[in-house]
């Protein structure tokens, strides 16, 4: 015999965990499922389930008959006696079971109970507080929880099965499918597929909150989902996270189990189920609204893993407490604060003596504090808590320590307020100190309002100002700076993104004197598992190149370091500059975003610049070339309070001709496709429709983070994608952003800044390799874009696959390489071809041919382990020594990140001293950084001109098709052909003086005219 690795072995093992025994235990020992179940002794083995028997399972009310009914006779029998009078008594109940659940679905049924004639029946004896009776804790005891494996669950098809179904009181809770990789199976791909297609969901068991979640299992993942919809089934992952990714941890060494063990370890426990049916399910929806068109939440692993650590800490160690949750965007906060915040009110302190615990029969807080600035969290918690809750109206706003004070004196458990209010609230705190308060503050939303935002900085003695605006964070910790933690509350911050300051006022401090978040779910988990999108993954820097001159016969002295930050923000912010960078903007985002109908034609973008004023050029610019283009879409702008630019007064609400507080969901309707901003909207704002960005801003540390990851917010509905997500960054370069997410982020390496001109180099390899014959590209693409049968197509790709395998005999090697640089070119291309500022029209010729050639060249694997994988992972990262090295430099670590505290040193305006040189050093200094030299000195200009010289006569085509050639308008043509390929490839070391030759057309013409005599053309 050897090892069971099947499914059933993973059945077995789960029934005998959870009951003390399996069935097939029980069959070579020759017991029945009775005397097991009878068995006090062993049904205490195991997590005190009994084992179910699929024949006692009713498929038409979907119950185990055996348990609900011996339920209701054990615990209930005087409240039955009224019913059974009748002949029907058992098909009454059951029916008017299966009309409310059809109705309400079972979680109200196991939270209200069940009404039949005068009868009242309890379905669940509720899981007990720390402060209940002995009494309660004794009912709970009397709960019947079972499971039942292979449950025979339809009535139109008897042999169909479910593998493993968790029962209470004979009430089916969980449904699982399981599956084991050892066996080629898994939870993602089978287990799902199994409940999308070959289930039928018409059969009671798995109607729509019949069930109160569905489970697919493996002996590594698990994912559950609570509506079993067909296909489109929607299943979230149920993992605990693996080095801070998606799955599970290998277990301890000297462990026996499986990766997903803790599902009957700790989820599956009777306490833990009736916890979960208590204080995280809950179904939402409007009371007129049809159960099919509400929402059953079941908690992510995660969620419920932080509320019960939270709980657990607070009974132990009691009030005066300080936790920092950092949770990623996509993590479901909200659902996690209205958990934590609910069963907060409800936490008992385990002992007098932990503080605040002097009397174990009274909570431990008398009020909860949720700080945030998102108005729909308030509504969420109101009606979440009213879903749980038997006590209504327990929820108030304050918005000031009287309000504060009034809110508890009249019995408010949960009391809202804002980051603006925040320090009033503390105040409050402190002067009522006989009472105990739980403070959770939802700092990762910043305020979006101007408005809110001067009441803060009012609130701190500070002058309105958002170019130098506050964050969230700094607020929070500023506010509680300037006011002693007080002893008599707790503090709950969550945050994906936290600063040192908040790790060291919030953090847990470790023996070595390090600050770690109290729990943690990672950006890196949360783009694996799919809840939000990697911003980073498709990441392009462009540099720019000034010279600028002087205009004084003065020269004065001017600080060096200070001098060249002015003039760069000069250069940035003249309108010149902004006019060339919106035309790049739109030539990327129409044709790309627009006309490509990205996210069913809904996508938005937004343009990041460094200034208020900055936002207003840009604005304006934008508007200039849509109006050109005949206004295709509107664009919005935000930015707060009053701002003069050229002797003019702007505002957000003049400039977009509506009010300031409607921008959001302005931005949010059809017609408006782009939104300009300097600070605002950068933190805090959830547009899942966007999916570019463009970026002309300094981004660093948190802020970096926080505007870049209103990219990744998913959007299910209109299929967006990571491939969707664009980044154009005028300004920063990738290291810079690598160092900004280094510490947040764990999963994902940056692609370095793309040189365009490696497409050069690879037409140049893929050319010289002889697969094609340039006038087959030629012919291609003609034809191609004639929309040409595609049969008259086919022997042209044809011919140059033929070539590829038989006629040329490449080494398999060099067919890798070919094909590896082929989809290489088509990579690069396709990302880069519509912010590129001129156009190789050579290059989307060979785009084209390269699509349709790459399927049909075939390469073997010999000697090539996963040439598939290869093919298809390469990146720009394996092209060139330079590229390997940038893009290894670039990686995000993939390890747990540590910051350095704030420098404690002070630092004053005249810390350091000033280094003074003249202005036209200054402007030299300046041009030599960013113009490069072009033009420096007459010598260094010959030298240039005899080298592009030298390049046009060694073109192919420079002997036959200019010396020779007796027509002078053909042979200008012919010319101007082999100038513009050499200046192309000329374009990276003379990218300054390639902008003058494509943008200026006075610079081209003397250029043109000047190239023709060095070359001795004859112009006549």
């Amino acid at each position: 015999m050897h090892s069971q690795t099947n499914e059933q072995a993973l059945e077995a093992a789960i029934e005998k965990h959870l009951t003390g025994t399996c069935l097939e235990e029980l069959k070579a020992q020759g017991t029945t499922v009775d005397a097991v179940n009878e068995s006090a002794e062993l049904y205490q083995t195991g997590k005190g389930y009994y084992i179910g028997q699929a024949s006692n399972f009713n498929t038409r009310f979907a119950i185990d008959e055996q348990f609900f009914w011996s339920f209701l006779e054990s615990t209930q029998k005087e409240e039955l006696s009224k019913l059974q009078k009748q002949t029907d008594w058992k098909l009454k109940i059951l029916n008017r079971l299966d009309r409310l659940v059809k109705k309400y679905g079972i979680l109200h049924l196991l939270n209200k109970g069940l009404q039949v004639d005068d009868a009242n029946f309890t379905l669940l004896y509720q899981l007990h507080l720390a402060s209940s009776s002995q009494t309660i804790k004794d009912r709970f005891q009397q709960n019947c929880f079972s499971v039942t494996r292979q449950v025979r669950y339809s009535i139109d098809n008897p042999r169909e099965e479910v593998d493993l179904v968790l029962f209470i009181n004979g009430l089916p809770l969980v449904t699982m499918e399981l599956k084991n990789a050892w066996t080629g199976q898994t939870a993602k791909v089978h287990g799902q597929h199994q409940y999308k297609t070959q289930r039928d969901t018409k059969q009671p068991l798995l109607n729509f909150a019949r069930c109160i979640v569905h489970f697919a299992v493996d002996t590594d993942e698990a994912y559950m989902t609570t509506k079993l919809d067909g296909k489109n089934t929607f299943f979230l992952p149920f993992n605990k996270g693996n080095k801070h990714g998606k799955g599970n941890p290998e277990l301890p060494a000297g462990t026996t189990g499986h990766r997903t063990q803790y599902l009957w370890d700790e989820v599956f426990t009777r306490e833990s189920l009736a916890n979960i049916i208590q204080h995280f399910v809950r179904l939402d929806g409007k009371k007129k609204d049809s159960l099919q068109s509400k929402t059953l939440f079941f908690p992510r692993y995660h969620q419920m893993d932080v509320v019960r650590k939270i709980i657990a800490d607070a009974s132990k160690k009691g009030v005066g407490q300080t936790y920092l949750i950092q949770h990623s965007a996509g993590s479901g906060k909200s659902n996690s604060i209205t958990w934590a915040a609910y069963q907060l009110i409800e936490t008992y302190p385990e002992n007098q003596n932990v503080p605040g615990g002097t009397d174990i029969e009274k909570p431990l807080f008398d009020s909860v504090i949720v700080v945030t600035d998102r108005r729909l969290l308030d509504k969420q918690i109101r009606e979440n808590i009213a879903s749980f809750s038997e006590i209504k109206n327990i929820i108030a706003p304050a918005f000031s320590s009287k309000e504060l004070r009034s809110s508890l004196e009249q019995g408010k458990k949960i009391i809202i307020t804002t980051i603006q209010k925040f320090p009033f609230i503390i105040d409050g705190i402190a002067d009522l100190s006989d009472k105990r308060f739980a403070v959770i503050i939802d700092e990762a939303h910043s305020s979006q309002s101007g408005a809110a935002h001067d009441s803060m900085n009012t609130a701190m003695g500070q002058q309105a100002n958002e170019e130098n605006e506050l964050d969230a964070q700094d607020k929070i910790v500023q506010a509680m700076e300037s006011r002693k933690m007080r002893g008599n509350a707790s503090y709950l911050a969550f945050t994906a993104t936290p600063k040192p300051i908040t790790l060291e006022k919030f953090g847990v401090q470790q023996e070595d004197g390090s600050f770690t978040p109290f729990h943690l779910y990672s950006m890196k988990q949360a783009i694996e598992e799919g809840f939000i999108l990697d911003v980073l993954s498709n990441y392009t820097t462009l540099k720019s190149y000034y010279e600028i001159e002087k205009s004084i016969e003065d020269n004065p002295l001017f600080d060096t370091t200070k001098a060249q930050k002015k003039l760069r923000a000069f250069v940035e912010q003249h309108q010149e500059t902004i006019q060339t960078k919106a035309e790049i903007i739109l030539d990327h985002f129409i044709p790309n975003i627009i006309n490509k109908k990205k996210l069913k034609g809904k996508a938005k973008a937004m343009v990041i610049t460094q200034s208020i004023e900055s936002a207003i050029k840009y604005y304006k610019a934008l508007q200039r070339i849509l109006e050109e283009k005949g206004q295709p879409f509107k664009i919005a702008i935000a930015f707060s309070g009053t701002k003069k630019v050229d002797g003019i007064d702007y505002t957000e609400a003049e400039m977009n001709g509506f009010a300031e507080k409607d921008t959001k969901d302005k931005f949010n309707e059809d017609d408006y496709r782009i939104l300009v901003v300097a600070n605002k909207y950068l933190t805090g704002f959830d547009q899942p429709k966007l999916c570019a960005m463009y970026v002309d801003k300094k981004l660093q540390g948190v802020l970096a983070v926080q505007a870049l990851s209103r990219l990744n917010r998913a959007a299910n509905k209109l299929g967006k994608k990571t491939e969707d997500l664009f980044v154009l960054d005028f300004f920063n370069t990738t290291e810079d952003i690598k160092n900004a997410f280094d510490p947040f982020y764990t999963a994902t390496s940056l692609s370095g800044a793309t040189d365009v001109n490696v497409l050069h180099e690879l037409k140049e390899v893929l050319d010289d390799v002889g697969v094609y014959e340039w006038n087959e590209v030629e012919d291609f693409n003609h034809k191609f874009f004639s929309k040409v049968d595609a049969q008259i197509l086919s022997p042209i790709i044809e011919r140059a696959s033929e070539r590829f395998i038989h006629e040329l005999e490449l080494e398999d090697d060099e067919k890798a390489d070919f094909k590896i640089k082929a989809k290489q070119f088509v990579k690069i291309y396709g990302q880069m071809a519509a912010i590129l500022p001129f156009e190789v029209l050579n290059w989307e010729k060979l785009f084209w041919f390269l699509k349709f050639l790459i399927p049909k060249l075939p390469v073997k694997p010999e000697g090539i382990e996963g040439l598939d994988e290869l093919l298809e992972s390469v990146d720009l990262s394996t092209y060139g020594l330079e590229r390997v090295k940038l893009n290894e430099s670039i990686g995000l670590d993939d390890t747990d990140s540590e910051v350095d505290p704030q420098n404690p040193n002070p630092r004053g305006a005249h810390g350091r001293e000033e280094e003074k040189d003249p202005l036209d050093l200054i402007i030299n200094s300046f041009n030599e950084r960013w113009f490069q030299g072009w033009e420096a000195t007459p010598e260094d200009q010959r030298v240039k001109f005899v080298g592009l010289t030298k390049s046009i006569q060694a073109h192919p085509d420079f002997q036959p098709k200019v010396v020779e050639n007796q027509d002078e308008q053909n042979k200008d043509l012919a010319f101007k052909k082999i100038l513009d390929e050499v200046m192309s490839k000329q374009r990276k070391q003379e990218l300054d003086l390639y902008r003058l030759y494509a943008k200026d057309d006075s610079f081209y013409k003397a250029f043109f005219d000047t190239m023709k005599r060095m070359s001795n053309i004859s112009t006549n």
